[in-house]
């Protein structure tokens, strides 16, 4: 099986109402924007994948990827993810393109990728994750309507300059909910950002003091309360919590977070696959805790392909018992503009998703959706690549690579 064609498209879905993301403090979201792309093999089976964005900032990506993925066997993950990773070597992190390849192979064999990874269909409750910061009373209002809605679960998000605000936040929340309704906090510390409003980095100190009241207030988890490559700062806080620690969303892979278990840094290890490494790599996170005894729950907050793809992840998990991540700030972030150019994913009446059984990453794509939304930027071919190459190189120099290339080992 090889890749024939490559295409990339830029996805702009307008939200009804601004969105104000914590991980962004100051910045007016007012769109759901993702690169969508399409690979296709010789036989016709199709592959989707897609990569958050913040506009068109990979719109060069085609011509860097089209040397190394056209002809590419999709089937062969390690020398997909090889290749993928020598790509990234010149500034974008391109490990979101590898689910389109899993999205093949599930397709050829009419099996779902959870179940190509041991997996097994089963229905997964679902967590409201909160994107924004609002007053905490007004918190208390919004959940008690998610709970009358079937979620038993719920994150809140803390981005307040003092310590002392922070802890009144989930104090507040935590006395208006009752002990009924579980409760996690996301100090998005892990990978901070201030391009419009300047907030401060936790420290140590910092991190250790809301730990403490996170306890105090029975919050079930703290998420990234320092940042994602203070290996030594998570394992210290981990060490004396106790309330469970959880990070390693969107760093480099494998790579990094083998270094994190081998310092146990965190109780629960969240690594999305859209930017964690791929599919292949989260499933060796997913290995790893079951033999270190630590828990797995994917961030799933980009859109409902990336849901899709994390979603495939959890049921992969047999021993899997966390509530997934489900994106949700009414009325800005719902289900309609968050997945964009596929069906709304909505859980049922208690708070539960069932599971799905079309084959690969289990998503259609909605082609009247996608001529809405979308904008394709990017299409090759073999046979365009080969004149490309003919153009720039010459043709001496192209068939000298052609040759070198059926000449290399496998």
């Amino acid at each position: 099986m090889k890749i024939s064609l490559i295409e990339l498209y830029h996805v702009s879905v307008p939200l009804r109402e601004t969105f104000w993301p914590t991980w962004i403090p100051g910045y007016p979201q007012t769109h759901n924007r993702f690169t969508l792309i399409r690979l296709v093999t010789k036989d016709g089976i199709e592959g989707w994948s897609a990569g958050a964005a913040m506009g068109q900032e990979r719109e060069g990506l085609g011509d860097l990827l089209g040397g190394y993925l056209m002809g590419a066997d999709p089937t062969d993950i390690d020398r997909v993810q090889s290749l993928l990773k020598q790509a990234g070597f010149l500034g974008w992190r391109n490990f979101w393109i590898e689910p389109a390849c899993w999205d093949i192979m599930g397709k050829a064999i009419n099996k779902p990728v959870y179940e190509l990874l041991g997996g097994t269909a089963r229905p997964v409750d679902v967590y409201c994750s909160t994107g924004e910061m609002h007053d905490p009373e007004r918190r208390v209002e919004e959940l008690l309507a998610m709970q009358a809605r079937g979620f038993k679960t719920a994150k809140l998000r803390v981005k307040n300059h003092t310590l002392p605000d922070d802890i009144r936040h989930i104090a507040t929340v935590r006395k208006g909910m009752g002990d009924r309704f579980t409760l996690g906090v996301d100090a998005n510390q892990g990978w901070l950002v201030s391009i419009v409003d300047r907030v401060p980095a936790w420290d140590l100190e910092r991190a250790r003091a809301f730990a403490d009241a996170c306890a105090d207030h029975d919050m079930a988890w703290l998420e990234e309360p320092l940042d994602s490559r203070d290996y030594d700062g998570n394992a210290a806080l981990k060490k004396t919590s106790k309330v469970n620690i959880s990070g390693a969303e969107l760093n480099y892979g494998w790579d990094e977070i083998k270094i994190m278990f081998e310092k146990d840094c965190f109780h629960i290890y969240q690594p999305d696959a859209c930017f964690a490494g791929g599919i292949a790599q989260v499933k060796k996170v997913i290995d790893k805790c079951r033999e270190t005894r630590r828990l797995f729950s994917p961030h799933t907050w980009t859109n409902g392909i990336g849901f899709y793809i994390n979603w495939n992840m959890v049921l992969a998990d047999s021993q899997n018992t966390l509530p997934l991540e489900y994106p949700l700030e009414e009325p800005s972030w719902i289900p309609e503009f968050r997945e964009g150019v596929i069906a709304p994913i909505l859980p049922d009446e208690n708070g539960r998703l069932q599971p799905f059984t079309r084959p690969g990453l289990g998503f259609e794509i909605d082609k009247g959706l996608l001529k809405k939304y979308g904008k394709r930027f990017f299409r090759l071919t073999e046979t365009k690549l080969k004149m490309k190459v003919i153009r720039e190189k010459g043709l001496k120099a192209a068939l000298t690579i052609k040759k070198r290339k059926a000449e290399s080992p496998q």
